[in-house]
């Protein structure tokens, strides 16, 4: 006999929540999976009206459904905040083309704004050329620290306040088992952080950071939303594999194994006398660093000079040098704009953005504008 929804008590329940248990039906769903982001961005005090909002876009079903929820939300409950899609083209061929043609059809749907910037164009290689020249082994290394690094950049040339990235419950869960099996202290102390400001200018927040894998592919799935499922062709050499199999095993036997892990994680205390790194900026692109050199202009040295394990292995750079092959470069020539001349860029565009609404009749349907157009005073 069909089960009646708990919640509405009425229609047939047809989901039964991996959280809670609850058995609901599909429009209980849907509320109560959009609620629960709205408690966590509201609680959470993720933004502010007037804030312009980069949404990390992929085309997958996380980025996908946030940027859905993100819409959905924002005119519900009259959040204020101006909403763009932005993209990372890492250059891999036969995945990311793809999905990124699937970002452009959700533009279309969404009526959003589009920016999309690419590892070639920002340091001059892509991932296919620098997985031909490292390998398959830690090709991962490169394309996260690229990855978050590009994020950051096209934020400023958009001017963004804040930056939200689709990284759900499941994902924060591994996480955390990584930087504990790898014995990371610095990270371990911080990955459960729901909200951290990525260069020190940009914000970033995860809103999905209690929301189930399980249910975002659910909920994109009766929602009908367009998004790309093909896995990344790297991916499965991962390390992170490795801690998602483990994961899943867990939630196999525990299904509340995923948020115990992450409220466990935020309960976990560095020591006072282990001493964590200071921030600084990197010396030649001015990104956020806790060394005198940044991570992403470390693996770009060893790029360019043909040895592609500097920044990874933990022989000396010497060393290093001395037992690689020669390796033909196959990215070209890219100057990276430095940090500081993207930020003052940013903060001009904010500046004449500003003068325009000061000197413009004010449209917005807000309590809580600020502008100072004619029709406000």
């Amino acid at each position: 006999m069909p089960r009646q929804c708990n919640i509405c008590q009425t229609a047939r329940a047809i989901i039964r929540r991996p959280k809670t248990g609850q058995r609901i039906c599909k429009e209980c769903f849907f509320y109560v999976f959009e609620t629960e982001i709205h408690h966590t961005i509201v609680d959470n005090r993720l933004f502010k009206p007037g804030d312009r909002i980069g949404i990390g876009a992929s085309g997958g079903k996380d980025s996908t459904v946030l940027a859905y929820v993100m819409k959905t939300l924002n005119e519900r409950y009259n959040y204020g905040l101006e909403l763009f899609l932005l993209s990372v083209d890492e250059g891999i061929s036969g995945y990311r083309d793809d999905s990124l043609e699937t970002v452009k059809r959700n533009q279309q749907q969404y009526d959003l704004p589009l920016k999309i910037v690419s590892y070639e164009q920002l340091y001059g290689w892509s991932m296919d050329s620098i997985v031909e020249t490292v390998g398959r082994k830690n090709n991962c290394t490169f394309c996260g620290v690229f990855r978050r690094q590009a994020l950051d950049r096209g934020a400023l040339m958009l001017d963004l306040d804040h930056i939200v990235t689709g990284h759900n419950a499941d994902d924060i869960a591994e996480t955390i088992l990584m930087n504990i099996l790898r014995g990371d202290i610095p990270r371990l102390s911080r990955c459960t952080e729901i909200a951290t400001m990525g260069d020190g200018y940009i914000g970033r927040s995860k809103p999905f950071k209690y929301a189930y894998e399980k249910e975002i592919v659910m909920y994109a799935y009766l929602k009908r939303l367009d998004y790309f499922s093909t896995e990344c062709t790297y991916s499965p050499n991962a390390y992170r594999g490795y801690a998602r199999q483990f994961l899943k095993d867990l939630e196999a036997v525990r299904p509340s194994a995923i948020i115990d892990i992450i409220y466990s994680g935020e309960a976990m205390k560095v020591a006072e006398n282990v001493k964590l790194p200071t921030m600084t900026s990197c010396e030649r692109c001015g990104y956020i660093s806790s060394n005198s050199i940044c991570k992403a202009c470390v693996l770009l040295e060893g790029l360019e000079r043909g040895v592609p394990k500097m920044g990874i292995a933990k022989a000396s750079s010497k060393q290093i040098e001395q037992d690689a092959p020669e390796v033909a470069r196959r990215g070209k020539a890219v100057e990276p704009v430095h940090f500081e001349k993207l930020r003052e860029k940013a903060l001009n565009i904010r500046k004449q953005r500003m003068l325009n609404a000061a000197t413009s009749s004010c449209s917005k349907d807000t309590a809580l504008c600020e502008c100072t157009g004619d029709s406000c005073q």
